[in-house]
């Protein structure tokens, strides 16, 4: 029997270790049970959370030493439940300020204990001395990104590229027809999407300057359908914005749904992340947006080496969706972007394409990522006599 502890501190990291967990299931059966610390998706695969990791959904300078006092008391949490269930192997699932701590914690209570890292921090974009210390505290890696083998290969850690699972969504089973049908859309009618993050700050942050830019979009397009795909992690917080607001828009939880408004947007506006991926697989032309606070900006612009964070934008080597960050995330200039989109069918349709050339260049088509992230995780195992 192998007892594996996943660790996920935000939603996305949530959906990785869902995926392999069901992978792990389906290649060793009732021989594997799961421990730890996810969102609701691991749920569903019999991972059952002390806590609410809403609030670990950090990013920024000054929101993590607000937050300080609450991630620690989860990670005390979380170290109490490893050493009360003493699994075999633990992997700690992106979230770097989280689970760098908790790896260097879960060492000291148990140096025998395997620790593997799923998904690197992005040291090809900034911050290359983290390949060393990530390095010094697990035993192996599953990158998500080719870029991120020769840094970590210099720094001595195993690792193995299992691919992007955002990259492997698909959509062929998507219905944009019954999303406008759920929200009362015609087939002529245009639809924006808003996606303005699936975190606590980020709803703070971002979501008043994408609530301005609807707000102008909507003053000259009156019929513009409104329709807001949300995490479940901040759901509630979108739902209290949005009913606020002097004009309908559509809130959409169920996860298939989500995807029929994917495929059924014109054109989305969306918070930079895994969500831009997913968007561009879908076909959506989109317009990006971000804002953090302001020290964490300064740092990470003079740190960071790619022109841009969209992962497809750093693809292509240009900015196929426009980005709109920091003090340019604002209503005027996000709602001219979208706006252009909007009235120009060719653009559209030019942008989608570009989007889909740069998903070529990231790796589109390999195989199911969990699925190689299952099977690399076995064989270190097996490789160092721990089982599986």
């Amino acid at each position: 029997m192998l007892k594996v502890m996943l660790v996920a501190a935000e939603a996305s990291g949530d959906t990785l270790g869902a995926s392999l967990a069901k992978a792990l299931r389906a290649r060793l059966d009732d021989q594997v049970t799961f421990v730890g610390v996810g969102g609701a998706k691991m749920a569903e695969q019999g991972v059952e959370s002390p806590f609410d990791i809403a609030h670990l959904s950090i990013l920024g300078i000054w929101e993590g030493l607000k937050a300080y006092p609450t991630v620690k008391a989860r990670l005390d949490d979380t170290v109490a439940l490893a050493a009360r269930e003493k699994p075999d192997v633990a992997v700690l699932i992106d979230s770097w300020g989280f689970n760098i701590r908790l790896a260097k914690a879960l060492r000291k209570l148990d140096p025998k204990l395997p620790l593997v890292k799923y998904v690197a921090p992005q040291v090809w974009a900034y911050r290359e001395g983290r390949a060393q210390g990530l390095a010094r505290a697990v035993d192996l890696l599953l990158s998500i990104q080719p870029m991120d083998k020769p840094y970590f290969d210099a720094a001595g850690l195993e690792n193995v590229f299992v691919g992007n699972s955002a990259l492997a969504k698909r959509f062929d089973h998507a219905d944009g027809a019954r999303l406008r049908t759920a929200v009362g859309a015609s087939a002529t009618d245009q639809v924006l999407l808003v996606l303005p993050g699936s975190r606590p700050s980020e709803i703070e942050r971002v979501m008043p300057a994408f609530e301005d830019a609807v707000r102008r979009l909507k003053a000259e397009r009156p019929e513009l359908v409104v329709v807001i795909p949300a995490a479940y992690t901040v759901v509630e917080a979108v739902k209290a914005r949005v009913a606020g607001w002097p004009f309908r828009a559509h809130v959409i939880e169920d996860e298939a749904l989500k995807d029929d408004a994917f495929v059924a947007g014109d054109v989305a506006l969306a918070c930079s992340g895994t969500v831009t991926t997913e968007l561009a697989l879908a076909g959506a032309p989109m317009v990006v947006g971000y804002k953090t606070g302001a020290i964490t900006y300064a740092i990470l612009r003079r740190l960071m080496k790619p022109k841009w964070v969209t992962l497809f934008n750093i693809a292509a080597g240009k900015a196929v969706a426009p980005e709109l960050l920091q003090d340019a995330c604002d209503g005027e200039g996000l709602a001219r972007e979208v706006g252009k989109l909007l009235d120009d069918p060719a653009l559209r349709a030019r942008q989608a394409a570009e989007q889909s050339v740069a998903l070529d260049k990231m790796g589109r088509g390999m195989p199911d990522p969990s699925e190689a992230a299952a099977d690399a995780l076995l064989g270190f195992l097996k490789a160092h006599g721990q089982g599986g």
